[in-house]
C-alpha cells in the first residue's frame, strides 16, 4: 500500500510515496521525472527489481524544482530511510552539506563523487560506452555525417560526446560529427520539442545517425529521427524498443544495477568510490530483436573487438572530465 504525501514549504510541493516501515530504503529521482525512459527510469527499474525480489518497500521522491534537493534529503533522513539513493550529479553539493548531519544514515549518489564517511559514490565510464555506439554510428552512416545531441551543457555530457566522437573517428577518420546541446539549465533534460528541432536541423546538415544523451529530451530526438527516416541512438536505458528498426542501438548505463545493489546492501552499504566501466559491464551497447537487423556481423565483430581492447586497456578512451578537453572533434 502506498501513501501520497505533499511536503509544503518555501521549496514548494514534493511528492512522497512510502511504505510502512521506517527503515525502508529510498530513492530521489533527478529532474526529468521517474518515467523519462532513460536515466531516472533505469534507477526506478533497479529499485523495483529489489522490491519484486524481496517483497520489500521503498520510498521514492520526484522533485519539481532545484530548491527541493536539500529538503528531500533531510525529510527522508529524518523519516529514517536507510540507505538513501539519489540519481544525478546535481545532488553533490547538497549531499556534502546534509550527510554529516546524519552520520548513521548511508547515502549513495550516482554520477558524482562526494567524499563523506557515510556516502557511496558511483560513477560510470560513459566515454567507453559512447565510443562503442560511435563506432556503430560511423559504420551505419551512408552520408559520413552523424550527430550528437546532449541535454544540459555540462562536463558529464561533454564526456558522452567526446567518447562518441572518438568511436566515430576510429571507424571512419573522415566522418563529420555535428554536436548540439539542448540548454544550460536543468530544463534541458525534459524538452522533447527542442530535441526534435535539433534532430531535424542536424538531418538537414546531412546527419543520418543521431546519438541523444539528453534524458527526456532524447525522446524527441528519437521520434524526429524515426519521422525523418534516419537512425537514432538511445542512452542510459535500452531504448531500442521505442522505435523498432529505427534505433540503431542504445548506450546502456547500468544505473539499475547500482540502485539495486545499494538497496540489497541496505544499512550495510559500503561508503567510498565505485567505478562502473566496460570491464565490469557498467556500460555497453544494446543488441536485441528490435535492432538486430541494423547491426551487421561485421559491425558487431568490430565493436566486440573494441570492447575487449577497451576492457583490457589496449584501447584507452579519453575521459573529457579528466582535463575538460577532447582530443578529437
Amino acid at each position: 500500500m502506498s501513501l501520497m504525501t505533499h511536503f509544503l514549504g518555501a521549496a514548494g510541493a514534493l511528492a512522497l510515496t512510502t511504505g510502512a516501515a521506517l527503515a525502508d530504503p529510498a530513492i530521489i529521482y533527478d529532474l526529468g521525472g521517474k518515467f523519462d525512459k532513460s536515466f531516472n527510469e533505469a534507477a526506478f527499474n533497479g529499485a523495483k527489481r529489489w522490491a519484486d525480489e524481496t517483497g520489500g518497500s521503498f520510498k521514492e521522491l520526484e522533485m519539481q524544482s532545484e530548491a527541493q534537493r536539500e529538503q528531500a534529503l533531510r525529510r527522508l533522513a529524518e523519516a529514517g530511510s536507510n540507505p538513501i539513493v539519489m540519481t544525478g550529479f546535481a545532488f553533490g553539493d547538497v549531499l556534502n552539506t546534509v550527510a554529516p548531519d546524519y552520520p548513521d544514515t548511508k547515502f549513495a549518489i550516482i554520477d558524482m563523487v562526494v567524499e563523506q564517511p557515510n556516502v557511496k559514490s558511483v560513477v560510470f565510464t560513459e566515454e567507453q560506452g559512447s565510443y562503442l555506439v560511435g563506432m556503430l554510428a560511423a559504420m551505419a552512416s551512408k552520408t559520413g555525417t552523424v550527430g550528437f545531441i546532449g541535454g544540459m551543457d555540462i562536463p558529464l555530457i561533454r564526456k558522452f560526446a567526446c567518447g562518441y566522437v572518438q568511436g566515430v573517428k576510429a571507424a571512419n577518420p573522415d566522418a563529420t560529427v555535428i554536436q548540439n546541446m539542448t540548454g544550460t539549465t536543468p530544463a534541458a533534460w525534459n524538452d522533447p520539442v527542442k530535441g526534435s528541432e535539433l534532430a531535424i536541423s542536424q538531418h538537414s546538415q546531412g546527419a543520418d545517425v543521431i546519438y541523444a544523451a539528453a534524458g527526456g529530451t532524447g525522446i524527441g530526438v528519437l521520434q524526429a529521427a524515426a519521422d525523418q527516416g534516419i537512425l537514432s541512438i538511445g542512452v542510459d536505458s535500452n531504448q531500442n524498443h521505442m522505435f523498432p528498426g529505427k534505433v540503431l542501438t542504445s548506450m546502456v548505463k547500468r544505473v539499475d544495477n547500482s540502485v539495486y545493489e545499494a538497496f540489497v546492501d541496505g544499512e550495510a552499504l559500503e561508503p567510498g568510490l565505485t567505478v562502473m566501466d566496460l570491464a565490469s559491464e557498467g556500460v555497453g551497447y544494446a543488441l536485441d530483436e528490435h535492432n538486430a537487423a541494423l547491426i551487421t556481423p561485421e559491425m558487431k565483430a568490430a565493436v566486440d573487438e573494441a570492447t575487449a581492447k577497451i576492457a583490457s586497456g589496449e584501447i584507452a578512451v579519453h575521459d573529457y572530465m579528466a582535463d575538460n578537453t577532447c582530443p578529437v572533434q
